[in-house]
């Protein structure tokens, strides 16, 4: 029940965040006068990532927690994961 009214949030979050922070990258793409394409892929690029960083971070505790691991070796797991996950998917995009 709790954990499932806390995912719930993170969702909520993760969709909130992504999206404010890809307007705001579109607009600043706009304003340096970055070419459409690049604009559109830089902006997919980081609504992407800061999503997919977001539900990493709320699950990834909880599935070492789950597996008798102490979720507090989760944040050093996510910087290394994320950084991996940034790079693909701005190359990918």
């Amino acid at each position: 029940q709790t954990q499932n009214r806390f995912l719930s949030r993170e969702l909520r979050m993760a969709f909130a965040l992504s999206a404010i922070l890809s307007v705001a990258g579109f607009f600043r793409a706009v304003a340096f006068q970055t070419p459409l394409p690049e604009t559109l892929a830089v902006t997919t690029a980081l609504s992407m990532i800061v999503f997919s960083s977001i539900c990493l971070g709320a699950v990834l505790p909880l599935l070492l927690q789950k597996a008798g691991v102490d979720p507090a070796h989760s944040s050093t797991t996510i910087q290394v994961v994320m950084d991996i996950l940034g790079v693909v998917l701005t190359v990918f995009v």
